[in-house]
């Protein structure tokens, strides 16, 4: 057989260096890489969570210290709302103002609890297996419908301590329903309760007082001030790394102090309706 003369053989070397580039992933002219769209956190959940504002300083809602533990190109638009319950949220549209500007890849934060546990109130009251489940199951479908991701937080806890000192739950069956839902749809989870509870726990019954809205005038043992909202926020912030939601590249300051000093509460606007 002849031997491939020159052109011939510069043409095999050219198509062996082809196919070892591509194998190797090392294209000359490979396509530039799309930058990756830092996501939106929205949240939508009560007063614990929610933006206060001058008039009510120094209540905090752990909302407004998120964007500390977040690199700046990821942006918080805190939907939350003091005394609202799942299902009120929803019956005053605020879900479906959430859905118009919810894009693809974006995260929704859905905290509810506090205000589905009053039973004297139709318009807030849900029962834990059944009404709470099913208006928890409309921001898990809302936000997938728009290809956003859900994730559910049980109930921040309130600061309650027996005689002996150990920090109690609050919330009744509101915790486990959720979990059981976000089991059943495969949504994220960030047991928030769990966290908090343990967090009282170590802090104890006196050092408990710095982060709850306790003043000379009340003593608020649901609400926070800057340190609470602060270390509720850590908590969240590192629940969203350890379940993936959020690389560690998108987080900052989990390890360091953020000074009270940078919670500020800004005037209060007119109020919206949705209806």
């Amino acid at each position: 057989m002849t031997a491939p003369g020159p052109g011939r053989r510069g043409a095999l070397a050219a198509a062996g260096a082809l196919v070892l580039t591509a194998a190797t992933g090392r294209a000359a002219h490979a396509a530039p890489t799309t930058p990756r769209r830092m996501p939106t956190l929205h949240i939508a959940g009560d007063s614990t969570a929610a933006q206060k504002y001058a008039d009510a300083a120094p209540e905090t809602g752990w909302g407004m210290a998120l964007p500390f533990f977040l690199r700046r190109e990821i942006a918080v638009v805190n939907h939350a709302m003091n005394g609202r319950s799942s299902k009120s949220f929803i019956d005053e549209g605020r879900l479906a103002a959430i859905l118009t500007v919810i894009r693809p890849g974006d995260l929704l934060l859905v905290q509810f609890g506090h205000n589905d546990e009053k039973k004297d109130d139709p318009t807030r009251y849900t029962e834990p297996w059944s009404s709470y489940q099913d208006r928890l199951r409309e921001y898990v479908e809302g936000a997938r419908a728009h290809g956003a991701r859900p994730v559910l937080l049980t109930s921040v806890e309130r600061r309650k301590f027996d005689a002996g000192g150990r920090a109690l739950p609050t919330h009744g069956d509101y915790p486990a329903a959720m979990r059981a839902l976000a089991h059943r749809m495969a949504a994220p989870l960030l047991d928030v309760q769990a966290l908090s509870l343990a967090l009282w726990g170590r802090l104890g019954v006196e050092e408990t007082k710095k982060y709850f809205n306790w003043t000379a005038t009340q003593q608020d043992n649901t609400h926070f001030n800057p340190p609470g909202a602060i270390a509720v926020a850590r908590l969240v912030a590192r629940g969203l790394r350890d379940a993936h939601l959020l690389t560690p590249h998108d987080l900052r300051r989990l390890d360091e102090t953020v000074p009270a000093s940078w919670i500020t509460w800004p005037p209060a606007p007119r109020p919206v309706t949705f209806r």
